[in-house]
């Protein structure tokens, strides 16, 4: 039994390296769809807290630059202390950015600044050394408004219990992905290899950024 227990944790560690590229991966998937609307049900506005709901979870996952974006603010969260700071900075502005969308403040070229901060934040996890946490907050909270200003584009007109779910519904599921991906780095792999890993992750994210600044700025 010992050994067994023992065996487990060296066969995470082995396949650590397999998980994250995979786990990065998963969202460029959707980077050949043209259309960078991702809204769960096609840009109707939600009617009930299930659409609501369903519609927040649905928004930064089927949307692949808000995916990685959310994925490399967690994986980043291991060079914070604590931990919690960076991604809670983030889930806070994109509830910040769905505000200002729906007192119909307008923010220029959203759909640009998100992608960049794809790109900004791989950079900053390819980055070899520790960089000021102050700095990265603040620019955490910037991304952060652009991300919640295009999740409000899908609640506009929306009546206040739809709202709130969506609401929910979004910063749970941004909440979710930020721990898996900070889990996956920080349980199942040593303080060396998470550090080269979260540097191959930022290339990763940089690439993904630069797909879709193409697509944006191409057609």
């Amino acid at each position: 039994m010992k050994l067994k227990n023992r065996s487990t944790p060296l066969i995470l560690t082995a396949l650590a390296p397999v998980l994250i590229p995979v786990f990065i991966s998963a969202g460029l998937l959707a980077i050949a769809s043209p259309a960078l609307a991702h809204h769960p049900f096609g840009g109707t506005t939600p009617t009930s807290w299930v659409q609501g709901f369903l519609s927040g979870l649905g928004h930064p996952i089927i949307g692949p630059d808000h995916f990685v974006f959310t994925i490399i603010v967690g994986l980043l969260a291991i060079r914070s202390k604590p931990a919690v700071v960076v991604p809670m900075v983030f889930l806070g502005a994109t509830l910040a950015g769905t505000g200002i969308h729906l007192m119909e403040l307008n923010l220029p070229t959203p759909e640009f600044f998100i992608s960049l901060s794809v790109v900004l934040f791989g950079v900053i996890a390819a980055y070899g050394r520790q960089m000021s946490l102050t700095a990265i907050v603040i620019l955490s909270a910037m991304a952060g408004i652009f991300h919640g200003y295009a999740y409000g584009e899908a609640v506009v007109g929306a009546e206040m219990t739809p709202l709130l779910a969506y609401l929910a519904g979004f910063t749970l599921i941004q909440a979710a992905i930020m721990a898996v991906a900070f889990g996956i780095a920080q349980k199942l792999l040593g303080p060396v290899k998470r550090l080269a890993w979260l540097r191959y992750a930022g290339f990763m994210a940089c690439g993904a950024g630069g797909a879709f600044l193409s697509s944006l700025l191409l057609g």
